[in-house]
């Protein structure tokens, strides 16, 4: 492809991706008129590119909002479908004029770093002492390259600040590995992605489940949506089952319900979060979590024992045998679509366990050597979340970038140390991932505006280690930056460097047993 270094558009702030949090990131930098790169033909990222009937929010509608632009209806309690969550960032977009800066099927290809290239990043001398430096230096520092509407010719611009909202999922799928001769290649029927399968429009997905005998690979949110799109286009008498392989267990929830008790009094509470470990605490407080491990397992196994007897996971052999804790710890727990298990005692939905399995010309063999007929195969088996941030960010940035990993080392969720001028929104995952990146977004656009300081690389790295510490702690599913267990003290970090208040409500009451959402971070609290 033709480009032309020379031709440069000069702006402060480019944002790449027009996701939730690109959007979000737009709005709280508006001041500074960014530029958006979104390379499909619409806002919306993951949600935009799903055609799962089955899919809807994993949290209600109260929990998944804006600070300043509640749901229409917020008080209903079902789900919103990925069509209402579409709708309803569009209308954010709308009602803040955020579209203006967005640039539709402009897919950025190459990033370069214009900035001192004497610097030294990874000296540890260096790293002991200095400063990571203003995010706006008033000259650019990176270079970016742009394919617009798929032109063989590159439109290049140059920005002081880089916003990195690629995310982590929806672009490059994980794929099995396989023995010689037992891959994909021998087997007669169709295998996809759930990837391929989310961009198909609602008739040919139907098409491809209807009269089919299916099998889904995994056991996460897409393959449960998955198996229930199967089952839904195998109603009736000529209907087939869906089989999904299972290679690990993780916990499901059918509501937000616990033995007629809210759900937010076990992990979304100051007291909840109390009893589990953070970065950075006291030894008093380390103490005081060891005395309160007991309460913490046994909230844990409170849970697992309505779970057990509200759904029939014993009666399937989907009983886990970790904690629940440990799934909500990793960001894994899934909820359930309604009449999940109603299509598997219909015999719709048929399951089975296997920690290895491959292609035969007629399905798939497990490592019991059991043969499953399918006409369809569907991989559920997740994404290389780093990938394409890997191989857009240039050296010697890039070596910064684990390969098979989601975990960023980022201060406050949002800025690398070793990085300069760039920031990464929406790498980071709680309960609420909106929720997650409008503050985010928001102490971002203080820091752009030099409202505080950033501390010492040194500091910084420190702190960004311990997190990932407690995480891994907490978790054997370590693999992304999950803060659920610790995200009211991650918030508290955050409001502090704004000159915010901490605690958020109005009374100690509410305050340690009182649920926090995003209500509770509009900003007019503070005035």
């Amino acid at each position: 492809m033709a480009s032309d270094p020379n031709l440069h558009h000069v702006s402060k702030i480019g944002i790449i991706g027009a996701g939730i949090s690109g959007i979000t990131a737009a709005k709280q930098l508006s001041s500074h008129r960014p530029v958006v790169f979104e390379a499909t033909d619409s806002i919306g990222g993951v949600w935009k590119h799903c055609t799962y009937t089955s899919t809807k929010l994993q949290t209600p509608r109260r929990d998944f909002e804006f600070t300043d632009f509640p749901w229409p209806q917020r008080d209903n309690s079902s789900f919103p479908s990925h069509i209402e969550i579409l709708e309803y960032l569009h209308n954010y977009a709308s009602h803040f004029d955020v579209l203006k800066f967005v640039k539709l099927n402009s897919k950025v290809v190459e990033v370069k770093y214009i900035g001192d290239e004497n610097e030294s990043y990874f000296d540890q001398f260096e790293i002991e002492s200095r400063e990571y430096g203003r995010l706006l230096r008033g000259r650019p520092v990176w270079e970016v390259a742009v394919q617009t509407n798929q032109s063989p010719t590159l439109q290049w611009y140059a920005f002081e600040c880089l916003v990195m909202c690629l995310g982590k999922y929806g672009d490059i799928p994980k794929m099995p590995n396989f023995p010689p001769n037992k891959g994909i290649e021998i087997f007669q029927g169709k295998v996809l992605h759930s990837l391929d399968y989310s961009k198909l429009d609602e008739a040919d997905a139907h098409n491809l489940l209807k009269g089919k005998k299916v099998v889904v690979i995994g056991y996460r949110k897409s393959a449960i949506d998955l198996a229930m799109e199967a089952a839904q286009a195998n109603q009736g008498p000529d209907g087939e089952p869906c089989t999904m392989v299972i290679r690990t267990l993780h916990w499901t929830v059918p509501s937000y319900w616990i033995w007629g008790l809210p759900f937010f009094l076990f992990y979304s509470t100051r007291f909840s979060q109390f009893l589990h470990e953070r970065p950075n605490q006291s030894f008093l407080r380390t103490f005081l979590c060891f005395l309160f491990s007991p309460m913490r397992k046994a909230i844990s196994k409170f849970i697992e024992s309505y779970l057990v007897w509200k759904l029939p996971l014993v009666k399937y052999g989907l009983k886990p045998d970790h904690p629940f804790e440990e799934d909500y710890a990793s960001c894994q727990m899934a909820t359930l679509p309604e009449n999940f298990f109603p299509a598997a005692d219909e015999g719709r939905i048929l399951f089975k366990r296997s920690s290895q399995w491959w292609f035969w010309s007629g399905g798939i063999e497990l490592e019991d050597n059991t043969k499953l007929e399918a006409d369809v195969v569907v991989l559920a088996t997740g994404f290389h979340g780093s990938k394409k941030l890997k191989a857009l960010l240039p050296q010697p940035f890039r070596s910064l970038i684990q390969e098979d990993s989601a975990n960023l080392p980022l201060y406050r969720g949002t800025i690398h140390p070793l990085i300069p001028n760039m920031a990464f929104v929406g790498y980071v995952e709680s309960v609420s991932n909106l929720h997650t990146s409008e503050l985010r977004s928001t102490w971002l656009a203080q820091l752009v505006d030099e409202q505080f300081k950033l501390p010492t690389i040194e500091k910084m790295m420190e702190k960004t280690r311990k997190e990932m510490q407690v995480m891994k702690k907490t978790t054997r599913f370590y693999k992304r930056n999950c803060i659920s267990t610790f995200s009211i003290n991650h918030s508290d970090d955050l409001c502090e460097d704004m000159g915010w208040k901490s605690w958020r409500k109005n009374s100690w009451f509410s305050e340690a047993f009182g649920r926090y959402t995003c209500q509770d971070y509009v900003s007019h609290n503070d005035k």
